[in-house]
């Protein structure tokens, strides 16, 4: 069994194939397996990687089922003791895999781990989609040491520290492949967006750790999928945290935040009515209709399997905090703040 299988999904993305294939292979050390998993692919990634890496392994997956679905498909192939999964739009730096792999190795209970994610354009700040490891708060709003909502901050060293952290970013994710498919992988009705985080949540209500690991560094673009200003994006981010929420909270929890998060919803419509107009408003209603009709899939779920309380969850308002108070870094929220259980 491989060690190691760093498992990129690709879609469509040859020409990000082309730019950030040569670093990985570079950096990649002998005990580690590089796949490249293709969600039906209409562009010329699959001959171009034939002809130009031919030691790079290709599934070929029948048709898009997007990214944790192409995900699943693909990891029933996989034979290693850890998985990597890692996005396509990705430096990463010498030395990346090491000693995060050692640190893991001697570290057991910890099931997922997440390196420190800076960005590819503007190398002295954190990237958006993970920086240096994510939380949630009450409501399920999710953000990030080093970001908080469009709020990235400077990396100063001043997350240098291994901690245990809520979510692991999607975008470069280490999980032993062992818990991965024990958890039934990423929960493909997410689509896109936050399936990582439910799969998280999901490790941690089943006793392990998700780690930030800081002595690790990679690159990432980011949005090369969706743009940030995309109502799909919108639709997804609305439905899926919905989801979150109703397959993870415990029932004492569940109506209040739902309550709560029904008002808040509704002032996004709005705002977004007036900021971006109609394309964004139209999509939260409708990842709200839709939530409702696929929430009955997991009724049952949640019955055999009461969700359980799990730390590092934020205790206060991540939005009362940036609007009202003004707190744009993590560093201004109190440790006291995020609950030990919850």
């Amino acid at each position: 069994m491989e060690k190691l299988a760093i498992v990129i999904l690709n879609w469509n993305g040859r020409l990000l194939l082309e730019e950030f294939l040569p670093t990985l292979t570079r950096y990649t050390p002998s005990w580690a397996k590089i796949i490249v998993a293709d969600n039906a692919s209409t562009d010329d990634s699959l001959l171009w990687l034939q002809e130009k890496y031919p030691n790079v392994h290709i599934i070929s997956n029948d048709k898009n089922y997007g990214f944790a679905g192409g995900y699943n498909v693909a990891l029933q192939q996989v034979e290693s003791e850890y998985y990597c999964l890692l996005n396509s739009d990705i430096e990463v730096s010498e030395g990346w895999l090491d000693k995060i792999i050692d640190f893991m190795d001697k570290n057991q209970e910890i099931g997922i781990c997440q390196p420190k994610i800076i960005s590819y354009y503007q190398k002295e700040h954190f990237e958006y989609a993970g920086a240096a490891g994510g939380y949630i708060d009450k409501y399920g709003y999710p953000f990030c040491r080093g970001r908080i909502f469009n709020e990235i901050e400077i990396d100063q060293a001043q997350y240098n520290d291994i901690c245990e952290i809520f979510w692991a970013s999607g975008a470069c994710m280490f999980v032993r492949s062992k818990l991965y498919h024990q958890l039934g992988g990423l929960d493909a009705t997410f689509f896109a967006h936050m399936e990582e985080i439910d799969f998280c949540w999901r490790a941690k209500r089943n006793g392990h750790q998700v780690v930030y690991y800081p002595y690790s560094t990679i690159y990432h673009v980011g949005g090369g999928t969706l743009p940030k200003k995309s109502s799909r994006k919108t639709y997804l981010n609305f439905r899926n945290n919905m989801l979150l929420l109703y397959k993870n909270l415990p029932q004492n929890e569940l109506n209040k935040v739902f309550f709560i998060r029904f008002w808040l919803d509704i002032l996004a419509a709005i705002f977004f009515f007036l900021s971006s107009g109609w394309g964004d408003f139209a999509a939260v209603f409708k990842a709200r209709k839709d939530f409702k009709n696929i929430k009955s899939q997991y009724k049952n779920q949640r019955r055999i399997s009461p969700p359980q309380k799990v730390g590092q969850i934020y205790q206060k308002s991540i939005l009362w905090q940036y609007h009202v108070k003004g707190i744009k870094h993590f560093t201004g929220l109190s440790k006291n703040d995020f609950s030990i259980k919850y």
